[in-house]
């Protein structure tokens, strides 16, 4: 991913969730991904669809402990 792209994913999902807060960080050693945060807390990792160029997928994992 390069930088257009983390720009463009990030306002995406800005405008998506309605919230200013949401930040994409670059992953030194996957140069495929893109860590997704919310107030500095990490939330998901964004992939390049290997089937959809230009097409990315968003991964969040919600854990049990999380809906307590």
């Amino acid at each position: 991913m390069n930088d257009n792209d983390l720009k463009r994913i990030e306002a995406h999902l800005k405008r998506t969730f309605g919230n200013p807060h949401v930040a994409l960080k670059a992953r030194p050693k996957q140069k495929d991904s893109a860590e997704v945060e919310l107030k500095g807390e990490f939330i998901g990792v964004i992939y390049e669809d290997e089937d959809e160029p230009g097409s990315f997928l968003f991964e969040m994992a919600i854990l049990a402990e999380d809906l307590e």
